[in-house]
């Protein structure tokens, strides 16, 4: 059996991370990819593995990333080890951006979307609440809000802006239908 990759996917500060690990806790069969990206381990947030520009260059020179990518001026990649989970039956979730969704598509064979979504209000608050960007890195975050994915993309929109275990339900019914 063959897992799904699973892409989250949304504007900053919609709930990524903090959908993933309530999936994560839920769902035995599910595992969160750990991303490699260009900022320090300290910057707190997600889980990840903080790298300079040398070392994540040497790790994409030696094929070690499935997936790589550039936003807000750091450089994220999904490790190549993601693969081992997919054929070992787990189902593996990551936060990407919408930029490599068609390349993921293309990678992995049971790919699914899910683009989460909150009101403007709501990521305004969320970002300025989590302190990790100044105010006009909040801006700039805020005007890419409002974002199309690529026509060939299919996703699946839940909103984010109610109590996150609702948020949490409606994917595991829409991942799971037949239950966990």
């Amino acid at each position: 059996m063959t897992g799904r990759f699973i892409a989250i996917v949304g504007p900053s500060g919609v709930g990524k991370d903090s959908v993933m690990a309530g999936l994560a806790a839920r769902c035995d069969r599910l595992v969160l990819a750990r991303r490699t990206i260009t900022r320090p381990t300290d910057a707190g947030g997600e889980a990840f593995d903080g790298v300079t520009d040398a070392a994540f260059d040497a790790q994409l020179a030696a094929g070690g990333f499935a997936l790589h990518w550039s936003a807000h001026g750091l450089r994220y990649g999904i490790p190549v080890t993601v693969d081992a989970d997919l054929a070992a039956g787990r189902d593996v979730v990551a936060n990407l951006s919408r930029s490599v969704l068609v390349q993921a598509q293309a990678r992995f064979d049971a790919c699914v979307v899910i683009a989460l979504t909150a009101s403007h209000a709501a990521l305004d608050a969320r970002l300025r609440a989590r302190g990790r960007e100044t105010a006009p890195d909040i801006d700039r975050r805020l005007a890419r809000s409002e974002f199309s994915l690529p026509a060939s993309v299919h996703a699946h929109a839940i909103a984010n802006d109610g109590p996150l275990d609702r948020t949490i339900d409606a994917v595991v019914d829409l991942l799971y239908p037949a239950g966990r």
